[in-house]
């Protein structure tokens, strides 16, 4: 049997970093949890100060099949680059054709980049590009690919 699990980033502004997560991935803010009629009322009752209830956001694959991810307000900034990152498999993998792979990485940058992520580099393979190291809003390193 394996362990479930998720993914927690440390960051300044959770609720922000969450929505640009929630947009590149598809992920939605899970409902609260049985017996609870909001996030609110879960708070209330395990007595969390409410000065913290913006500490911290949440998300889900909305199928309920892939890893959450928790966003968590800490007091420092990044200061090294990960040691962890995220791939955003949206090419189709290298299986793809390059031509059908490429425009669909190219978009998809196009689209996080709008959505205030930032373009560190672009890898090659074999003589053309392969993909794109990003950074999300708080400067995360992520691949698409």
């Amino acid at each position: 049997m394996s362990t479930n699990w998720g993914l927690t980033i440390d960051c300044a502004h959770p609720a922000k970093l969450a929505e640009f997560w929630a947009l590149a991935l598809g992920y939605v803010e899970p409902p609260p949890p049985a017996g609870f009629a909001s996030w609110e009322a879960w708070l209330t009752h395990y007595e969390v100060p409410e000065e913290e209830w913006d500490d911290g956001a949440y998300l889900a694959d909305p199928d309920g099949v892939k890893p959450s991810m928790s966003f968590l307000k800490v007091p420092e900034s990044k200061v090294v680059k990960n040691r962890l990152h995220l791939d955003l498999r949206v090419g189709g993998g290298r299986e793809t054709p390059w031509e059908t792979r490429w425009p669909r990485v190219v978009a998809e940058v196009e689209r996080l980049t709008a959505a205030g992520a930032t373009v560190i580099g672009e890898h090659e393979l074999g003589g053309r590009p392969d993909h794109v190291v990003m950074a999300d809003p708080e400067g995360h390193e992520f691949c698409v690919v």
